[in-house]
């Protein structure tokens, strides 16, 4: 694949960093998390070259048992905590049950006008102190009183219905890439909203498929284009799947076509399918999208295209995200819906209809049937 490497993409191009709201942590923390030193050889075995080497591939196989993202989120959990212990007076070593329970209350109910945090974010944020303290050697009790009660007693107060990203409807993904131009940037997006769309993808499962099986280290899935459409096989969140793109009824909206129209003008042979370009959208560079480009991606069209134009703006980027795509499917795919389980993966029916957000809820009427 014959690209030319660009140091300094432009502004689309780029992936904006997730900044987390506590910074200033402890240095000793921060590097722990961030290179793994909690695998190590046993204090009472020497070290060696094969030994050493064997160290950092576990330490690889370690980061590598949870995604990317999870680890980001998690590393961001600890340094968050950290601080708030160090301001406390207290250290975060070794674990403390009761200042856990203090810590969640504070997340819950802050003071001197921050947010509070949704029970979901905290929820999320305890497990990645249990991951933390796991990965140093020590067990967190999320059962013990000091914590289950305080969580339970949040849950019951603050709790509310999860907030569902609208669902991207037939004539909405249309719209969408009926905005996109026809250079090689919008080749590319193209085939992401369709392929996307078409096989309820996470945003994570578009750009982390590479060109052909073991292309690269990074890699989570492949491409193979047949005559009746597009195999591809996916490491996803529950292991891995296939997923099926039939080709679409007419070239302008099939995922398949936009795939070969993209794979084609932009030399992929090799390596990641959806890389990033150059400012001017008109060569293929060798770095793999960000995830956050489709989420990106998504709004940006959405606002463009007009949909949900009795909105404010702000409204409109807050109704949809990535999820919008696996969403759209399930919603809009009339089809039975064991296939649209099989499709997005999903381990249980009652899953997959938390995605659909226009079904028929009265088909089924049970009341009727109980004789009233």
């Amino acid at each position: 694949m014959s690209r030319t490497p660009e140091n300094t993409p432009s502004g689309d191009e780029k992936s904006s960093a997730v900044n987390d709201a506590a910074t200033g942590d402890h240095k000793i923390d921060e590097r722990e998390a961030a290179d793994g030193n909690t695998i190590a050889l046993p204090v009472h075995v020497a070290g060696s070259g094969n030994l050493d080497r064997l160290v950092d591939t576990a330490r690889d196989y370690a980061k590598a048992s949870t995604a990317e993202n999870t680890n980001k989120a998690y590393a961001a959990d600890w340094k968050h905590f950290a601080r708030w212990c160090r301001l406390k007076g207290t250290e975060p070593l070794p674990p403390s049950p009761e200042m856990i329970g203090l810590y969640l209350t504070d997340l819950a109910a802050p003071r001197n006008g921050v947010p509070a945090l949704s029970v979901s974010t905290i929820d999320r944020k305890l497990s990645g102190l249990a991951w933390n303290y796991a990965q140093r050697g020590f067990t967190l009790d999320r059962k013990n009183r000091h914590i289950a009660a305080v969580l339970a007693g949040i849950k019951r107060k603050h709790a509310r219905p999860p907030v569902q990203k609208a669902a991207i409807l037939p004539e909405d993904i249309l719209a969408m890439v009926a905005t996109l131009p026809f250079d090689l940037r919008g080749l590319r997006d193209r085939a992401i909203l369709l392929l996307g769309y078409a096989g309820g993808l996470r945003r994570s499962e578009i750009v982390s498929l590479d060109h052909g099986k073991d292309d690269t280290p990074d890699s989570g899935g492949w491409v193979e284009i047949l005559d009746d459409g597009a195999i591809l096989t996916l490491n996803a969140k529950t292991g891995w799947r296939e997923v099926e793109i039939g080709r679409g009824s007419s070239e302008q909206t099939c995922p398949v076509h936009a795939l070969e129209q993209w794979m084609h003008f932009a030399k992929i042979d090799f390596g990641p399918v959806f890389v990033r370009t150059s400012r001017d959208g008109k060569r293929a560079l060798n770095a793999r999208l960000n995830d956050k480009h489709v989420a990106r991606l998504i709004k940006a069209t959405v606002l463009k295209s007009g949909i949900r134009s009795e909105l404010s703006e702000k409204e409109r980027l807050a109704l949809f995200s990535g999820h919008s795509l696996r969403a759209g499917l399930a919603s809009s795919a009339e089809v039975d819906e064991r296939y649209v389980q099989k499709q997005l993966g999903h381990a249980s029916a009652e899953m997959t209809r938390r995605y659909q957000r226009r079904r028929d809820r009265f088909r089924v009427n049970l009341t009727k049937a109980a004789g009233l």
